[in-house]
């Protein structure tokens, strides 16, 4: 036993591994230097990986599991209505440091820059089907999709805009809630969109809610779930507070898949859950609708 504790080891065997590790590391550099960046991407459900080609004819869906990326506002758009239909309302309207916040301006610009988009939502009118429409898109990539000012002011007057010219609303969410570095300045749009939002509502406009991964804060506490029909697509994280914070709050354990779109559509909140690949033909059939609806109280 003693001479087995002082038996000199070889060293070659150390150095033959070093090498075989130096060689490997090496051929996996090459292999990555020759594989272009975006190539492929990792789905974050299943971690399948998938030709990024193949994912944009699927309009961000995962062939495997069916999970629904998070896309942008203009890839929403590009999606939803008719080609070359969209024209931008209020695109002169740019975020400000009211409280003069810390570094607010420069995160702003720096999201400014990724995004290509001057705030966290796009708005305008434009067709779908050849249906006539209003339209409000957020996009989760500015700032997490936050309802600041210039996001509530964009929202309700896009509001006020199609309540003024007789046109359908659709609104799409994507948010983490208020916007914390405008304070109550951001709290307020939550009132401020809901008020907007009624004027609709007075001449009997449909307003069509599309909530998205995720929806939550205040964006979904005012006009995200106000809709005359609320849609969302499959497995969307909706609700006002996180799931910690309301277990913290009541002591109690939630269900499981609590503030998911299907568990929301069991329980009444929502009215449809609809495939992103379905998302503009049911938009268009339920607008379709609701013309005819108009037309037959007309007529009387």
């Amino acid at each position: 036993m003693l001479k087995d504790l002082f038996r000199t080891k070889p060293k070659y065997v150390t150095v033959r591994n070093y090498r075989e590790e130096t060689a490997r590391q090496e051929r996996d550099e090459r292999a990555k230097k020759d594989l272009p960046d975006g190539l492929w991407i990792k789905c974050e459900n299943c971690h399948q990986i998938i030709y990024h080609k193949d994912l944009e004819q699927n309009l961000q869906v995962c062939p495997k599991c069916d999970y629904h990326f998070r896309i942008g506002a203009k890839e929403r758009l590009r999606q939803l209505l008719d080609e070359s239909s969209f024209e931008e309302l209020f695109a002169d309207l740019s975020p400000t440091n009211p409280l003069n916040f810390p570094n607010y301006e420069k995160r702003l610009s720096k999201y400014q820059k990724e995004t290509g988009l001057k705030e966290g939502v796009l708005t305008g009118v434009g067709k779908i089907e050849e249906i006539p429409v209003a339209i409000a898109v957020m996009d989760f990539f500015f700032l997490g999709g936050s309802m600041g000012s210039v996001v509530g002011e964009k929202i309700s007057n896009t509001f006020e805009y199609a309540a003024a010219n007789h046109l359908p609303m659709i609104t799409v969410s994507a948010s983490g809630g208020a916007r914390m570095q405008e304070g109550i300045l951001s709290l307020m749009q939550m009132a401020k969109t809901c008020q907007a939002r009624n004027l609709l509502a007075e001449q009997g406009l449909v307003y069509i809610s599309v909530l998205t991964d995720p929806t939550s804060g205040g964006v979904y506490a005012s006009f995200a779930s106000q809709g005359d029909i609320n849609l969302a697509e499959p497995g969307a994280y909706i609700g006002f507070a996180g799931t910690r914070v309301i277990e913290q709050t009541i002591r109690q354990t939630l269900p499981e898949g609590f503030q998911k779109s299907e568990f929301l559509l069991q329980h009444g909140v929502l009215d449809l859950i609809v495939h992103r690949k379905e998302v503009r033909k049911t938009l268009a059939r339920l607008l379709r609708f609701h013309q005819s609806t108009e037309r037959a109280e007309a007529n009387g």
